[in-house]
C-alpha cells in the first residue's frame, strides 16, 4: 500500500481508482488526511471544523458493501464549505450568530455527494455568510494562502482552495455568487468551477428561483474537478431547477481530446481595471492555445450594464436571505454585510425590474457572442493575492472602488450572464504567486470549458503544482 505522504500527493482520480481496485480503503485516505491536517492546517486554517468520527462511521458502513456499490467516488473524502449543512456537524456560516449551530439535516448537495461515494470529514472556512471574497471571520479567524502565508486565499471558498493547495483535500465543495469558487482557485493555484444554473442540485431556501448562487467543485487539476462535478451533478426533486445527468460524463468529455476552434481573450471584459502583470500573464497563457491550432482573438461581449445589474441583484438577494438578521443581530454582523442589506432595503420595484431586464439582455448578448466564439478567456481575478490583513481590494491599477465588491466585476459578469466559468492556474507573478485564467462557456457549456482547460493545462504544464507545504511570507 502507498504511504500516507504518497496518497496525499496523488490525484483524486488516482486514489479513486485505487479505491475501486481495493488497493486502499477510505480509512487509509482519512488517516492520511488527519495526519496531513495535523502537519499543516495550523499554519493555514483551511479546515477549522473536523468530523473524523462521523467520517469513519460512514466509511465503516460503506466497507460493508461491494466496491461496485460504493458510488462514483468510492469512498473519497471531501470537505464541505461552512455555509452548507452537514447533518450532525457544526455550520457556523462564519458568523458569531451561528457559531454553535449543529445541523440536523444535510443539504441536498451533501446528500447527493454521499450517495455518490463521498465521505465528509471537515467543513472549510468561509467569510461571514460568504461575503467579500476574502476568507476571514470572527468565529475561526482568517485562512492564509499556502503559497505565501502573509497573503489572502481569497474567498468565499477560501478554506476549500487552501486545503487543496496544502494537501488536506483532494476534492472540495464550494459555492459561488461573484466568483467565490473561481477567485480562491486563482489565488491558491488550484482549479474551481461555477457550473450552470441547475447543474448541481441544492436545498431551497427563501426563493425557488434564486440563481445568483451556485454550488460547484474545486480540485487540484482539471480531470479531478471533472470527476467531482460528475459526483455533484444530477436532478433532485427538492430542487425544481436541477438538470438531469448528461449522457457523457464530464470526466469522459475532459479526456476526449476535443478542442475549441475559435476563442476570444479579453484582459478586462470592458468593465474592470486589471493589474498589468496579471493581464500579461493571462494574455500569454491564452495565446498558447494557438499551439494546438486554435484561433485566438481579442474580443468580449458587451457587459457594460453588468456592474449595475450585479449590484442591484446582489443587494436584493441579501435582503431576502439576511434581512431578518439585520433586525435581530445587527451588532453581530460585519460592516460589509450590513451595507449590502441596507443597499437592498433602498431598492424600489423599478430598480429590480430594470436589473432583471438587464440580466436578460446581458445573457442574450453572451449567447450571441458564443455563436462566433467557442469560449471567452480573461483573468479570473484582477490582482495577485494581496496581504491577508486587507478586508478587500480597494484599488487596482489606479482605479479606486466605491464598495467592497467592486473588484469582482470580471467574475460577477459571468454569473449575471448565466454562463459557466472555470478557473485554472496559468502562471506565476515575479513574487511566485499563482495567477488564474478564467475560461467562460455558454450556459450548460461546462464540458466545453473543461476540455479546453485540460488542453491548456497540458500545454502550460501546470497540472501538478499542488499540493505544497505552506510557505512563509
Amino acid at each position: 500500500m502507498k504511504s500516507s505522504a504518497e496518497l496525499v500527493q496523488a490525484t483524486a482520480c488516482e486514489n479513486v481508482e485505487r479505491l475501486r481496485r481495493g488497493e486502499i480503503t477510505p480509512h487509509d485516505l482519512l488517516d492520511a488526511l488527519e495526519a496531513r491536517i495535523g502537519e499543516v492546517d495550523g499554519q493555514v486554517n483551511a479546515l477549522p471544523t473536523l468530523c473524523f468520527d462521523r467520517a469513519r462511521a460512514h466509511a465503516d458502513r460503506m466497507m460493508k458493501r461491494p466496491v461496485s456499490e460504493r458510488g462514483l467516488l468510492a469512498g473519497m473524502p471531501v470537505p464541505i464549505k461552512d455555509l452548507t449543512d452537514v447533518a450532525g456537524v457544526k455550520t457556523t456560516q462564519g458568523s458569531p450568530i451561528f457559531k454553535d449551530t449543529i445541523a440536523t439535516k444535510s443539504n441536498i448537495v451533501v446528500e447527493h455527494l454521499e450517495e455518490n461515494g463521498a465521505i465528509i470529514y471537515a467543513k472549510s472556512n468561509t467569510p461571514e455568510f460568504g461575503a467579500g471574497a476574502q476568507t476571514f471571520n470572527e468565529v475561526f479567524g482568517p485562512t492564509l494562502n499556502p503559497w505565501n502565508l502573509s497573503r489572502s486565499a481569497s474567498g468565499s471558498s477560501g478554506g476549500a482552495a487552501a486545503a487543496l493547495a496544502s494537501g488536506t483535500a483532494w476534492l472540495a465543495h464550494g459555492t459561488d455568487v461573484g466568483g467565490s469558487l473561481r477567485n480562491p482557485a486563482s489565488f491558491c493555484g488550484v482549479v474551481g468551477m461555477r457550473p450552470s444554473i441547475g447543474r448541481v442540485a441544492h436545498s431551497q431556501a427563501v426563493k425557488i428561483d434564486r440563481t445568483l448562487s451556485a454550488d460547484g467543485p474545486m480540485a487540484r487539476n482539471v480531470e479531478d474537478l471533472a470527476l467531482m462535478l460528475d459526483a455533484m451533478s444530477g436532478e433532485h426533486i427538492g430542487d425544481p431547477l436541477s438538470l438531469p445527468i448528461l449522457p457523457t460524463s464530464f470526466l469522459a468529455a475532459t479526456r476526449s481530446g476535443a478542442k475549441p476552434k475559435r476563442i476570444a481573450y479579453s484582459a478586462d471584459l470592458g468593465i474592470s481595471p486589471v493589474d498589468p502583470e496579471v493581464a500579461e500573464i493571462t494574455r500569454k497563457a491564452a495565446q498558447r492555445f494557438a499551439e494546438a491550432g486554435v484561433i485566438v482573438e481579442e474580443a468580449h461581449p458587451d457587459f457594460k450594464e453588468s456592474v449595475e445589474c450585479a449590484h442591484v441583484l446582489r443587494a436584493y438577494d441579501y435582503v431576502l436571505t439576511k434581512g431578518k438578521l439585520l433586525k435581530q443581530h445587527r451588532d453581530l454582523l460585519k460592516p460589509e454585510v450590513i451595507w449590502n442589506i441596507e443597499q437592498g432595503l433602498k431598492l424600489t420595484l423599478a430598480d429590480i425590474e430594470r436589473a432583471e431586464a438587464q440580466r436578460v439582455t446581458l445573457t442574450n448578448r453572451a449567447l450571441a457572442f458564443f455563436e462566433t466564439y467557442d469560449l471567452l478567456l480573461c483573468p479570473t481575478t484582477i490582482v495577485a493575492p494581496f496581504p491577508v490583513e486587507q478586508r478587500y481590494l480597494a484599488e487596482c491599477n489606479g482605479v479606486k472602488f466605491d464598495n467592497y465588491v467592486g473588484w469582482l466585476a470580471i467574475v460577477s459578469a459571468v454569473t449575471i450572464a448565466c454562463c459557466s466559468g472555470l478557473s485554472i492556474p496559468c502562471g506565476f507573478t515575479k513574487e511566485g504567486l499563482p495567477v488564474g485564467l478564467q475560461i467562460v462557456a455558454a450556459p450548460r457549456g461546462e464540458a466545453r470549458a473543461l476540455t479546453a482547460g485540460k488542453l491548456l493545462e497540458n500545454i502550460l504544464g501546470l497540472g501538478a503544482i499542488t499540493p505544497i507545504d505552506p510557505r512563509k511570507g
